[in-house]
């Protein structure tokens, strides 16, 4: 025999048993789940975020919306109360400025809720995943 010919090997001692493969392909099907579930839970988190952040401006929203009910109602209250109209017109300016800010913030919390989805990509994965299986499965 020359140095460039590889040596013959064993049959039985270095190819695997029926055990050894079961154990693999268990392995490697847990280590796939567990992937498709981590994968799973970082576009829930990134969605759960962009929801959290609308609905905080929904109840910035509301708060300011309750800040301004009670503006209006001094305002209102200065207008009977009153002979000059200065301080309730600027009663209501500040009821102006709190409405536009209201508007804006709902904008924003409608906008970030619009973004909440589905974990698209994990959905795919796990159907490809049971589609392999059921394939595999029906194979052997």
């Amino acid at each position: 025999m020359t140095a460039a010919e590889p040596t013959p090997t064993v049959a039985s001692t270095e190819d695997p048993t029926i055990g050894r493969l079961v154990a693999d392909a268990t392995r490697d099907i847990s280590t796939l789940v567990q992937h498709e579930i981590a994968l799973a839970k970082s576009e829930l988190k990134v969605s759960a975020t962009a929801g959290g952040i609308g609905v905080a401006f929904f109840a910035v929203a509301a708060f300011l919306g309750l800040l301004s009910i009670i503006f209006l109602s001094i305002a209102g209250a200065h207008f009977l109360s009153m002979t000059g109209l200065h301080l309730a017109w600027c009663y209501l300016i500040v009821f102006g400025v709190y409405a536009l800010l209201i508007a804006t913030l709902v904008l924003l919390g409608i906008k970030k809720v619009k973004k909440v989805r589905a974990p698209e990509r994990a959905i795919h994965q796990a159907q490809e995943t049971k589609l392999a299986l059921t394939k595999r499965g029906t194979a052997a």
